[in-house]
C-alpha cells in the first residue's frame, strides 16, 4: 500500500490524498461504509460502486470469525470473491465488538476470551491469531489487535489498557511479518492509538505507534463515551505526532460534523454504521440537515430528499414518500435511506477533497458544519 499526500489546506491540517493498493485506489479523504457480515445492510454492491461511489468498505473480524466462519471464507477464496465486491476492504480486529461484550469476556495478557453473542460458544482472540484471521479474510488492510478503552476510564485503567494494547502490537507485528497473504495479493497493517481521553497517554501512545513506521496508522477509543470536544482535543494532540506522510484512520468516527472536524485536524479515513444504523430508523442525512422521515411534516412535502442532489435516490423520490414507504413499514424505505445517507456522506467527504484542492476548506467547513448539524 502507498499513500501521497496531493494537497494541503493553508488554513488547516486538511489534506487530500491518495491511498493506493492492489485493489484499488482510495481518494482522501474517504468515509468507510461499513459491512460488518460481509455485507452493508440493505445495500447492493452495484449500487455501492455505482451510485454510492464506495472506494472501500469494511468487514469485522469478530463477526465474520463466527459467522460465516474463516473456513467457508477461505474455500471461496476470501471476502473479496465470497461477497463480490472487487474493490478494497478494511478489517476491524475485533477489539471494538469484544469491548462491547463486556459481560462475556475476559482480558489477559494472552489475549481476549468471550463467548459467541450467538451460541455463548467460547473463543480466544490473540494478537496473533487476528491477524491469521484477517490474513484468511483477506482484506486489503487489516488491523492490530487492542482494547478499546471506554471513554469514562480512569487514569490507571487507561494506562494498564494501552500498555497491554502496545504489547499485543509489539507480538501482532512480530507474527505479522512472518507471516505471508493467501490470495496473492498485499495485505497492509495499521497499529491502533489509545490512551483514553489523557493527553499524556495519547501521546505516548502515538510515538509508540508512529516509531513503528508501518504504512498507516488508526486512532481507537473515541466516540465510545467520551464529550465530543475531549474527542477533538485527543485527536488534535494525536495528530501533532502520528508521520504526516501515512494516512490517519479515525476508527467509529461518526456523525458528519464529526467527520468534517476530523478532516479539518489532519484525518484521512473514516468509518461507522450511523447512516445505515440510523437510515433504517428514518434518520435522513442531508446537505441542508437531519431529517425525521416519520415526522408529519414531510407527509405533504414532494420536494427531493436533497435539494443539493448528493444521492442518486433522490432523483426518484420525495420526502412524502419516503415518509409513506417508512409509516407502512415498507422494506423499501429501509434501502433507500441507507443508499441515501452513505451517498451523502461519500458526497460530503469528495466535497471537502474538493475545497481542500481549492484551497478554501475551511471556511466551507465552517459553513457546511453548521448546516448539517441542523435538525430540520
Amino acid at each position: 500500500m502507498t499513500f501521497e499526500i496531493q494537497h494541503t489546506d493553508p488554513t488547516s491540517n486538511a489534506r487530500a490524498g491518495k491511498i493506493t493498493t492492489d485493489h484499488g485506489v482510495i481518494e482522501t479523504p474517504i468515509f468507510m461504509p461499513v459491512g460488518t457480515v460481509a455485507s452493508v445492510k440493505a445495500v447492493h454492491q452495484r449500487e455501492l460502486k455505482e451510485d454510492i461511489k464506495a472506494q472501500i468498505i469494511l468487514g469485522n473480524t469478530y463477526h465474520l470469525y463466527l459467522r460465516p466462519g474463516i473456513d467457508t471464507l477461505e474455500r471461496a477464496g476470501g471476502l473479496h470473491k465470497f461477497n463480490g465486491w472487487d474493490g478494497p476492504i478494511l478489517t476491524d480486529s475485533g477489539g471494538f465488538q469484544v469491548f462491547s461484550l463486556s459481560e462475556n469476556r475476559k482480558l489477559k495478557e494472552e489475549g481476549a476470551t468471550f463467548r459467541s453473542h450467538i451460541d455463548g460458544s467460547k473463543h480466544l482472540f490473540t494478537p496473533e491469531n487476528v491477524v491469521d484471521i484477517q490474513r484468511v479474510i483477506g482484506a486489503d488492510i487489516i488491523m492490530a489487535f487492542d482494547e478499546c478503552t471506554p471513554g469514562t476510564a480512569d487514569y490507571n485503567y487507561a494506562k494498564k489498557s494501552m500498555e497491554m494494547t502496545h504489547r499485543w502490537l509489539d507480538r501482532g507485528l512480530k507474527y505479522f511479518d512472518q507471516t505471508e497473504p493467501k490470495y496473492g495479493y498485499s495485505q497492509t497493517y495499521f497499529p491502533i492509538v489509545q490512551g483514553c481521553v489523557y493527553p499524556d497517554l495519547r501521546r505516548q501512545s502515538a510515538e509508540f505507534i508512529a516509531s513503528q513506521e508501518r504504512e498507516g496508522n488508526a486512532i481507537g477509543g473515541l466516540a465510545v463515551g467520551e464529550p465530543t470536544e475531549k474527542m477533538y482535543e485527543m485527536i488534535e494532540v494525536v495528530n501533532e505526532i502520528l508521520p504526516k506522510d501515512k494516512p490517519r484512520y479515525l476508527m467509529g468516527v461518526g456523525t458528519p460534523q464529526n467527520i468534517l472536524e476530523g478532516i479539518e485536524r489532519g484525518v484521512d479515513m473514516f468509518d461507522c454504521v450511523m447512516p445505515t444504523r440510523n437510515g433504517r430508523n428514518g434518520m435522513l442525512f442531508t446537505s441542508q440537515g437531519i431529517m425525521n422521515m416519520k415526522n408529519e411534516r414531510w407527509k405533504n412535502d414532494f420536494s427531493p430528499l436533497d435539494e443539493y442532489g448528493t444521492s442518486y435516490v433522490d432523483s426518484f423520490y420525495s420526502k412524502a414518500y419516503l415518509r409513506h414507504l417508512f409509516m407502512s413499514k415498507e422494506l423499501l424505505a429501509m434501502q433507500i435511506a441507507s443508499i441515501h445517507n452513505l451517498a451523502f456522506y461519500l458526497w460530503l467527504v469528495g466535497e471537502a477533497r474538493k475545497h481542500i484542492q481549492m484551497g478554501d476548506f475551511a471556511a466551507w467547513k465552517k459553513v457546511m458544519v453548521e448546516q448539517v448539524g441542523r435538525r430540520l
